[in-house]
């Protein structure tokens, strides 16, 4: 295979006080257009078959693949959302998010101060978490609103949100009700979007879809049409505990109505794959794919994330070979 590599614009090196650059305006929504959400469509054999392409349209190695591995590192929401998650975990969560990668590798690669984009934990880990990481530019997320189902009494979630912003969480990862979807009331979906983004505030909300559980692809790409318009400043694809998260086609879907949405308002909205991107190559597709629909803009992490930690380990493991010409056991890269 022909290697392409991957140009970006000249940027300075990455450091902690970069990390990350919020530059965009929030997007503080439209009101619902109905007419415009119910003419999305989605050619679910044409999405499938351009996704099945992606994986064998890029070569990066050597350098480039280096660079763009230390990339996916930046652009990482390090998270933990186990129920055994303890004080202890969340620091060493943190610790690893300030030094993700060996510190005599971020030398050989000329990154230091290479951070993670962020940290992500349940509500009851947000100041153990914001303690953690003072000094750092690198925010707080917390998972809200009943998170994984969602099923919560609505006013608890909206409570649960509050909570979260008042310890010191600077991004939400809200879920939305699936039932909305499933059952075409986009209304309902942009009214609970609506308030859960004037309950966060000043905070960033990324509106999980959880598009495992969404049943269409017309139903994802509608979904993230109307959590935009409600002013989601990202859109997500999973908890991460549903049967099936991120794929490619649904990471097509998403992103196309992202696009289509910047180019009638103007306002850039992010995006964020999560559970099941554990390989660093998969995360090299990923980064070619938001390069190939959205454009450069789009490889930041105020405006793209993974969810992700097992990733993590593997781009280290990658890194160390390029640095050393030898792999290492995945137990030397524990994450937490």
């Amino acid at each position: 295979m022909q290697e392409v590599p991957l140009q970006t614009t000249h940027s300075p090196s990455l450091t902690a006080t970069q990390l990350p650059q919020v530059q965009e305006q929030r997007n503080d929504g439209i009101p619902l257009d109905l007419d415009w959400v119910m003419s999305v469509q989605a050619n679910t054999s044409a999405i499938e078959r351009r996704a099945a392409t992606l994986p064998g349209r890029r070569s990066v190695k050597k350098d480039h693949q280096a660079a763009w591995l230390c990339k996916a590192i930046s652009l990482m929401d390090l998270t933990t959302l186990s129920g055994d998650d303890s004080e202890g975990r969340v620091r060493r969560l943190c610790a690893k998010a300030r030094q993700p990668v060996a510190q005599p590798l971020l030398e050989a690669l000329g990154m230091q101060g290479l951070t993670t984009g962020a940290v992500c934990v349940y509500h009851d880990m947000v100041p153990t978490a914001v303690d953690a990481l003072a000094g750092t530019n690198i925010p707080v997320a917390a998972v809200s609103t009943g998170f994984p189902a969602g099923l919560s009494p609505f006013h608890l979630r909206i409570a649960e949100i509050g909570e979260s912003v008042a310890a010191g969480a600077q991004e939400i990862d809200i879920v939305i009700s699936r039932r909305h979807a499933l059952t075409g009331n986009w209304q309902a979906l942009y009214d609970e979007m609506k308030e859960m983004r004037e309950a966060c505030g000043d905070a960033h909300v990324k509106a999980i879809l959880a598009t495992g559980e969404l049943g269409t692809l017309r139903n994802v790409a509608r979904a993230s049409l109307v959590c935009m318009m409600a002013g989601a400043d990202f859109i997500k694809t999973s908890t991460g505990k549903e049967p099936v998260n991120a794929t490619l086609p649904v990471t097509l879907t998403m992103i196309r109505a992202i696009r289509d949405y910047q180019d009638r308002t103007g306002i850039k909205v992010g995006y964020k794959p999560a559970g099941g991107i554990s390989k660093a190559k998969d995360a090299l597709v990923y980064l070619s794919m938001i390069k190939d629909e959205l454009g450069d803009r789009w490889l930041q992490p105020d405006l793209f994330r993974f969810g992700a930690s097992s990733l993590l380990g593997d781009i280290e493991r990658q890194l160390e070979h390029h640095v050393t010409g030898a792999y290492s056991a995945s137990w030397r890269h524990a994450i937490g």
